[in-house]
């Protein structure tokens, strides 16, 4: 059996969406004059590899804590396209064999990015069009390796297509070294009541 760590590294120097810089991880007690180590972390809801919950952009959606704690968890089948320079599109995926029932997963170009690089506002994500496709193929989630699927979208089209019909979306996946084929996918999120999303580990098993 193998494991494979994809999820992104935290730390004061990783990148976050549109450079906000809204991670701050700050030692409070070290060993030269405590004895003991302790450290404060503060992060935004949606940092690194995370989780979106329906409340994310749906009014009355269900927050993090009401998702099944294993709504990301099971087969998965991770896609290459890493060919893509721009978007994902229905297109891209019509002769492609999407398997009912798994966590789909997406490698893309976004994956070689370093994770402590500056924001890409160009970086390769998913159209509505591909999403549409994708909720018509029976998926259990979709996961994706940036900190968005999609950009440039007034609407939120992606995020809404995916979430109206109770599709978990995890983002921030780091999949640089993944091959693509069939694995098993554990990912959970930390329990946070009432918040829109939640940061999450992320293993990716293969015999």
């Amino acid at each position: 059996m193998k494991i494979f760590d994809i999820s992104w590294p935290l730390s004061n120097e990783m990148t976050t969406y549109k450079n906000k810089k809204n991670v701050l991880i700050q030692p409070t007690q070290t060993f030269d004059i405590n004895n003991v180590r302790e450290t404060t972390i503060s992060i935004h809801s949606h940092t690194g590899t995370h989780i979106d919950a329906p409340s994310h952009f749906i009014k009355d959606g269900k927050s993090i804590d009401q998702l099944n704690p294993l709504c990301c968890c099971g087969p998965a089948q991770v896609i290459d396209m890493t060919h893509i320079d721009d978007r994902i599109t229905q297109n891209d995926l019509i002769n492609i064999t999407i398997k009912p029932h798994h966590i789909i997963i997406f490698k893309t170009k976004n994956s070689a990015l370093s994770p402590t690089a500056p924001f890409d506002y160009n970086f390769v994500y998913i159209d509505a069009s591909a999403a549409s496709y994708l909720v018509e193929q029976s998926i259990y989630a979709i996961g994706f390796d940036y900190l968005g699927i999609e950009r440039n979208q007034p609407e939120h089209d992606t995020h809404l297509t995916f979430m109206q019909h109770d599709l978990p979306i995890i983002e921030g996946l780091r999949l640089q070294n993944i091959k693509e084929g069939i694995y098993s996918l554990w990912c959970l999120p930390i329990k946070t009541p009432g918040l829109d999303g939640a940061p999450a580990r992320a293993l990716l098993i293969r015999d």
